[in-house]
């Protein structure tokens, strides 16, 4: 398949470098001279220096014989300029966009995307995908991670086990005897960084990452059985009042009663904004490294932290500050994935990387065949994918072992 992706950031980057490895016709455009000479350096992709909404650009990154358009600038209006280009001129067959302004995508503007329109088959929003990933932490505060399969009826969860955990050590065929009612089962292990599918023979040791899948109704039952019995936390504070944390605000207004949150913003007009926006939360203006100001959000008393700003750095040590000073759980959102082995020794509970996240969202949608959901686990180390099993599919009738 020939696919150019328009911007060689973090998310380009991504996207090009699972789609060239599975053997793609790949070409990158993007108006930095830079980034392309590093894409170019590390993957087997063709790099083009351009705009990605100049349709001379978008010819010579091959528009005309392209099965597919992916535009990941980092400019929403480029990205939904270059989808009408790709249709209008080239008539590339899928177009897909990310589009960062909520105001885009709002309800009533549901038909500004349609083919008569603006024609992009996929838009992908990764705040609002960054958003839910945090509402899926909160539900399970036991897990670092949590994904969805099969419209929420198959979860797959990751876990740590720790010193306390009552099944390490335990050979896997076990689990099956000494709790033969729980439809859940161990599908990846990650240890010393390394993550493999265990086998029957296989046992957890203190300090793996354990990946299990289980029907959403067994998930919390079976984060009991490894030790993880935290209750979902009622006092909440969030560093960053962005697109991510007023989504994941309004979210927990609707959806919890009982829930006391605060957020804490820097910039003095966007803190005024949000107040405007939300009920029952209160606003902090200030800096979440401000000591007193965590004090005065109530860290000490807090049962969950989440640190949402678009500075990695102060993520991480808001994220620490919250924790030496009461906060029973801290979650930070990570875009650089250097840092992860960094803040988990430093006792962050969980990270969230939006660049994951948005570039699992958009493979969901290149891959071919009945695929109806790809997720990427340890930073593209493995993939959790839900794919409907065709008549002329081989694997039909046979053993799963």
């Amino acid at each position: 398949m020939k696919v150019i992706v328009c911007g060689a950031g973090q998310v380009g980057f991504g996207i090009a470098e699972r789609l060239s490895r599975e053997q793609n016709d790949v070409t990158v455009l993007d108006s930095s001279e830079e980034l392309i000479q590093s894409i170019t350096d590390l993957l087997d992709v063709r790099g083009i220096v351009g705009h990605a909404s100049h349709p001379d650009d978008l010819e010579r990154a091959g528009g005309s014989e392209a099965d597919m358009l992916i535009a990941a600038t980092f400019t929403d209006e480029v990205n939904m300029m270059a989808c009408q280009v790709a249709h209008s001129l080239f008539e590339i067959p899928t177009k897909i966009a990310r589009v960062r302004a909520q105001s885009y995508l709002q309800p009533k503007w549901r038909n500004l995307f349609s083919r008569d329109n603006m024609p992009i088959d996929v838009v992908i929003s990764p705040e609002i995908a960054t958003g839910e990933m945090v509402l899926r932490r909160l539900a399970l505060p036991g897990a670092f991670e949590t994904l969805h399969f099969i419209d929420g009826i198959v979860s797959v969860v990751g876990v740590t086990c720790e010193e306390d955990c009552p099944i390490v050590d335990t050979p896997l065929r076990q689990l099956t005897e000494l709790f033969p009612d729980l439809t859940a089962v161990v599908v990846g292990i990650s240890r010393d960084g390394k993550i493999f599918v265990p086998h029957g023979g296989d046992h957890m040791q203190v300090g793996d990452e354990i990946y299990f899948a289980a029907a959403h109704d067994k998930v919390v039952r079976t984060l009991k059985i490894f030790g993880h019995e935290e209750k979902r936390a009622r006092r909440i504070v969030i560093a960053g009042g962005g697109n991510v944390g007023l989504y994941v605000a309004q979210k927990l207004e609707k959806q919890e009663a009982g829930i006391r949150l605060k957020i804490i913003e820097s910039d003095r007009q966007r803190a005024i904004s949000i107040a405007d926006e939300l009920e029952r939360s209160i606003i902090l203006h200030g800096s979440a490294l401000d000591q007193d100001l965590l004090h005065e959000a109530g860290v000490g008393e807090t049962e969950e932290f989440i640190a949402l700003t678009n500075d990695d750095q102060v993520n991480i040590l808001a994220s620490i500050m919250a924790k030496r000073g009461g906060a029973e759980r801290v979650t930070s959102l990570i875009n650089n994935t250097d840092y992860d082995a960094l803040v988990k020794s430093l006792g962050v509970d969980a990270t969230i990387n939006p660049k994951a996240t948005t570039v699992s969202s958009i493979l969901r949608h290149v891959r071919r065949g009945r695929i109806r959901g790809v997720h990427t686990v340890m930073d593209g180390a493995a993939e959790v994918i839900e794919a409907e099993a065709l008549a002329t599919s081989p694997l039909v009738g046979k053993p799963l072992r």
